[in-house]
Protein backbone atom coordinates (compact mmCIF):
# COMPACT_ATOMS: atom_id res chain seq x y z
CA UNK A 1 0.00 0.00 0.00
CA UNK A 2 1.27 3.45 -0.98
CA UNK A 3 2.48 5.77 1.56
CA UNK A 4 -0.66 8.77 0.31
CA UNK A 5 -3.29 5.54 0.39
CA UNK A 6 -2.08 4.65 4.28
CA UNK A 7 -2.48 8.33 5.10
CA UNK A 8 -6.46 8.38 3.51
CA UNK A 9 -7.54 5.33 5.62
CA UNK A 10 -5.74 6.92 8.78
CA UNK A 11 -8.08 9.91 8.34
CA UNK A 12 -10.56 7.99 7.33
CA UNK A 13 -10.53 5.54 10.49
CA UNK A 14 -11.42 8.95 12.26
CA UNK A 15 -14.84 9.15 10.59
CA UNK A 16 -17.89 7.52 12.17
CA UNK A 17 -19.08 4.00 11.31
CA UNK A 18 -21.55 5.32 9.22
CA UNK A 19 -19.23 7.87 7.43
CA UNK A 20 -16.70 5.02 6.58
CA UNK A 21 -18.99 2.97 5.42
CA UNK A 22 -20.30 5.70 2.86
CA UNK A 23 -17.15 6.26 2.01
CA UNK A 24 -15.85 2.37 1.37
CA UNK A 25 -19.11 2.18 -1.18
CA UNK A 26 -18.40 5.44 -2.94
CA UNK A 27 -14.56 4.40 -3.11
CA UNK A 28 -15.64 1.29 -4.61
CA UNK A 29 -18.28 2.41 -6.89
CA UNK A 30 -15.54 4.32 -8.57
CA UNK A 31 -13.04 1.59 -8.73
CA UNK A 32 -16.30 -0.69 -10.25
CA UNK A 33 -16.88 2.24 -12.81
CA UNK A 34 -13.21 2.56 -13.71
CA UNK A 35 -12.73 -1.39 -14.22
CA UNK A 36 -16.41 -1.44 -16.13
CA UNK A 37 -15.13 1.34 -18.74
CA UNK A 38 -11.94 -0.05 -18.93
CA UNK A 39 -13.89 -3.54 -20.33
CA UNK A 40 -15.84 -1.39 -22.47
CA UNK A 41 -12.87 0.49 -24.26
CA UNK A 42 -10.83 -2.77 -24.78
CA UNK A 43 -13.54 -4.11 -26.54
CA UNK A 44 -14.14 -0.92 -28.40
CA UNK A 45 -10.67 -0.92 -29.51
CA UNK A 46 -11.16 -1.42 -33.05
CA UNK A 47 -14.29 0.04 -33.61
CA UNK A 48 -12.70 3.32 -32.51
CA UNK A 49 -9.77 2.50 -34.79
CA UNK A 50 -12.60 2.10 -37.47
CA UNK A 51 -14.30 5.46 -36.66
CA UNK A 52 -10.83 7.52 -36.60
CA UNK A 53 -9.90 6.14 -40.26
CA UNK A 54 -13.25 7.10 -41.22
CA UNK A 55 -12.80 10.70 -39.57
CA UNK A 56 -9.47 10.90 -41.22
CA UNK A 57 -10.67 10.17 -45.02
CA UNK A 58 -13.51 12.57 -44.35
CA UNK A 59 -10.77 15.05 -43.01
CA UNK A 60 -8.42 14.70 -45.96
CA UNK A 61 -11.18 14.29 -48.76
CA UNK A 62 -12.10 17.82 -47.27
CA UNK A 63 -15.90 17.06 -45.68
CA UNK A 64 -15.00 18.45 -42.71
CA UNK A 65 -15.21 22.20 -41.27
CA UNK A 66 -13.09 23.80 -38.58
CA UNK A 67 -15.01 24.11 -35.02
CA UNK A 68 -16.04 27.28 -34.24
CA UNK A 69 -17.13 27.22 -30.46
CA UNK A 70 -19.03 30.67 -30.88
CA UNK A 71 -20.98 30.06 -33.61
CA UNK A 72 -22.64 26.54 -32.07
Amino acid sequence: MTELLEQAFTQASKFSEMEQNLLAKRILAEMDSEQHWNRAFARSEDLLSQLADEALAEHRAGKTKRLEPDNL
